[in-house]
């Protein structure tokens, strides 16, 4: 059994890791903030610690239903809104915390900085970076709604070419005197706002969700 000294040193680095990570995801505002992942941390502590104190030695089945049970806790914050996945960064950050604490508490003291020192890289500044990436390469479910005219649905995507826009036409429906056109469309975040603003001004267009 560690001595108590040792038990207060991982605790205190449990606290250090798990609020780190919690203060970058509380600042984002993300579901799961500096609370929740402080106690994800100690919680994986906790089993592991307990595991190797009933068996003498880590014990694998607790070590892979604490794996189990973070997948719970992931899933919880991960939500579909719109035409975009979001929570996936933040589970991921529960699953790697858990993994945190149950280094702490087998002593791989300089692993488990080196690996917090590389999540907070991650978050902090991995994310301009998938700004601009975003800002490159959009994608966007665009819904047109129009008096019906043939060949209308053409004229739109001469639209989307014209603004150098990829698209993909995923369905195409006559609702009395009306035609609705639905298309996946990529490109650049510049070249979709001219491509919205001449759509918004088209006289052809009742009803036009992007």
């Amino acid at each position: 059994m560690p001595s108590i000294e040792t038990l207060l040193l991982r605790l205190v680095l449990v606290v250090l890791v798990g609020g780190l990570i919690g203060a970058e995801r509380e600042f984002r505002s993300k579901s799961a903030g500096f609370r929740t992942m402080i106690l994800i941390c100690l919680g994986s502590f906790l089993f592991t610690t307990f595991s190797m104190l009933i068996g003498q030695t880590t014990n694998d089945r607790i070590a892979s239903n604490i794996v189990t049970g973070i997948g719970f806790l992931g899933a919880g914050v991960i939500f579909k809104s719109d035409n975009r996945i979001n929570g996936i960064t933040t589970a991921a950050t529960i699953w790697v915390a858990a993994a945190l604490g149950m280094g702490i508490a087998d002593g791989a003291y300089v692993l488990v900085l080196t690996a917090t020192a590389i999540v907070l890289l991650a978050l902090l500044f991995l994310t301009r970076l998938e700004h601009w990436i975003d800002r490159v390469n959009q994608s966007h479910t665009y819904r047109i709604t129009s008096v019906y005219k043939d060949d209308l649905l053409k004229e739109y995507e001469n639209v989307f070419d014209d603004c150098h826009l990829h698209y993909k036409r995923l369905k195409r429906m006559k609702r009395g005197d009306a035609i609705i056109g639905t298309w996946i469309v990529q490109g650049s975040e510049k070249n979709h706002n001219k491509c919205t603003k001449i759509l918004l001004h088209h006289p052809s267009v009742r009803e036009f969700e992007f």
